[in-house]
């Protein structure tokens, strides 16, 4: 039987399991390589998205980018359990590539003036992870 204390707790923190395609990313490999072998990765479209974003690509390629990432996530979080809300811990390593893609994309729909969608983003990044907000937007 629950506890009144257990029904306001919200859902569990989703953990993500390894990313496949951090290794060669973090081994130095070509984000848009990467992208290529891995395509519902994470990890390799937030990659993309920030390579992209460095190289001063254009606003909107960036917002590309960053929302293919964003959908191969949240396929991902719901396959492992996400119910549409609840934390995303940025503390845990395979989060952080959905988490950057949430960034990437909050930072790309205000470059494009996409306001509602900066503030959308930007919310739903602060409430699944407040460490990640500080890391990525803070």
């Amino acid at each position: 039987m629950s506890s009144f204390g257990d029904l306001m707790a919200g859902p569990p923190p989703t953990h993500l399991p390894e990313d496949p395609a951090a290794p060669a990313l973090a081994a130095g490999e070509a984000p848009v390589d990467v992208v290529r072998r891995h395509p519902a990765s994470p990890f390799a479209w937030a990659a993309l998205a920030e390579q992209a974003r460095d190289a001063e690509a254009d606003d909107v390629t960036v917002y590309a980018y960053a929302r293919v990432g964003y959908h191969r996530s949240l396929d991902m979080l719901r396959r492992n359990g996400w119910k549409g809300h609840g934390p995303v811990p940025w503390e845990h390593e395979p989060n952080r590539g959905f988490l950057r893609c949430l960034a990437m994309l909050a930072a790309a729909a205000r470059a494009i003036g996409e306001t509602a969608e900066w503030e959308r983003c930007s919310e739903f990044l602060r409430d699944s992870s407040p460490a990640a907000y500080d890391a990525l937007l803070g």
